[in-house]
């Protein structure tokens, strides 16, 4: 039973009148603004499990949402999470049903969590699919192609993309549907429909299907060199000065004003984790990705965004037996991390292949085995917008200090308005893709 101090924590961080969340009983309810530019309320009402937080996060993401502020509160069993969000993107084509449809199939139901005690369930494999196209190149293409996937709610596992000399382009997406229905006829109709639509005559060849063992082979190691995979990948820290960074300097100003300490004093039950750092995309699901990779379980808590930017997440925390946060080397190794994800979430760097220039970008995988969303899109978007065409693009899994990253690599196309073999170019193009995935 908690204490009377840890109740009138809860009662102070968290009061659902306050908040004006539905009665509903339904485990999912979503609030409309009630006129544009106010955020939409979305309200989680089911039993509670480690890391349950993180997967909404992450579908909120996914869904080009940004999350304002939150609340969360747990008695151990039963949980109750309020975000206020507003649209990154195109709201005119979020659906908002099929949102909620998502959000309510990561929370355990009632009988799930009674008669698994507790356990979290295996979730079924998704069948990946092969979309295979073959069309003429323009600027853009990949992109176009990649809002198409979003639109349908398709997840891309992987990509392999090739052009040919004559100005020809094959790609072939390894896909999953996060409706569950690429089964059916009806659903592979409509998705090589939207395809047809958005290729238009550049169309040659649209296909889908199972994919096969070819999907196994697109899995294999990227052959990254040593030096490169340094670069990317194993850098904790950086300064303004630091190559790999390549960003610009008052966003380092910006990303080095990262606060994260520990407190047991004010609970008897929780250690509280206080956060100050400044605001990016998928800030949150960054946060509690990371607790639900360290087993960690959030009691109550409350994230909101202060001034020029920057927010303040404050958390009561206890490992997944019960207990507090005590371990200095736990609390060092937590902290570590947090600060690392708050410093750099996605690493994007230039360098040679060859005679060539690659763009390469990377985040973290979490422990489940699922990459960030909308990372393909927003480097697409950048380099479309920028103007650069790509000449062939991958994403692989690579393992490096004990963890494993979604590597998405891009072959720049020389042909284009920039000299990719100018300093200042590259680190415009870095920059650009940098700000975009970071929502700045």
């Amino acid at each position: 039973m908690e204490s009377a101090l840890d109740v009138n924590l809860i009662g102070n961080f968290l009061d659902p009148r306050e908040m004006g969340a539905s009665g509903s009983e339904d485990t999912v309810v979503i609030e409309m603004g009630k006129k544009i530019g106010d955020a939409h309320v979305i309200t989680v009402n089911c039993p509670d499990r480690t890391g349950l937080g993180c997967d909404i996060c992450r579908i909120i993401l996914d869904f080009g949402l940004y999350i304002t502020k939150g609340d969360v509160t747990t008695d151990g069993v039963w949980c109750y999470i309020v975000l206020w969000v507003v649209p990154h993107y195109d709201t005119l084509r979020l659906r908002w049903s099929h949102l909620k449809n998502q959000l309510v199939s990561v929370c355990p139901s009632c009988s799930t969590y009674f008669v698994l005690n507790l356990m979290s369930p295996c979730p079924a494999s998704t069948p990946v699919y092969l979309l295979k196209f073959f069309c003429l190149d323009r600027n853009g293409l990949l992109h176009d192609v990649t809002q198409v996937l979003t639109e349908l709610e398709l997840s891309i596992q992987t990509v392999k993309v090739t052009t040919t000399p004559d100005g020809r382009v094959l790609d072939l997406f390894f896909i999953t549907d996060n409706m569950d229905l690429l089964h059916t006829e009806k659903r592979q109709e409509e998705t090589r429909g939207k395809f047809r639509s958005v290729l238009g005559e550049s169309c040659i060849s649209c296909e889908l299907q199972l994919a096969g063992p070819e999907y196994e082979c697109h899995q294999n190691v990227p052959s990254l060199s040593p030096a490169v995979a340094e670069e990317l990948l194993t850098s904790e820290q950086f300064t303004a000065e630091d190559n790999r960074a390549q960003v610009l300097s008052d966003d380092m100003t910006k990303l080095k004003n990262v606060s994260v300490t520990f407190d047991n004093s004010l609970s008897p039950a929780n250690t509280l984790l206080q956060i100050q750092c400044v605001d990016h995309r998928g800030l949150l699901y960054d946060v509690l990705r990371t607790l639900k990779d360290f087993d960690i379980k959030i009691s109550y808590g409350r994230f909101s965004p202060q001034t020029q930017g920057h927010w303040d997440l404050d958390l009561f925390i206890q490992l997944k037996d019960g207990n507090k946060i005590v371990d200095l080397d736990k609390q060092n190794s937590l902290c570590s991390r947090l600060k690392a994800e708050m410093l750099h979430p996605l690493r994007v760097i230039i360098t040679n292949r060859g005679p060539d220039a690659e763009l390469l970008v990377a985040n973290p995988v979490e422990l489940s085995g699922k990459g960030r969303p909308r990372v393909f899109y927003d480097v697409t978007l950048s380099l479309k917008v920028l103007g650069i065409c790509i000449f062939s693009a991958e994403i692989r899994r690579y393992t490096a200090s004990g963890r494993e990253w979604e590597v998405y690599r891009f072959l720049l196309d020389e042909n284009c308005l920039f000299q990719l073999g100018s300093a200042s170019a590259r680190n415009e193009i870095v920059n650009k893709v940098r700000r975009t995935l970071m929502g700045w």
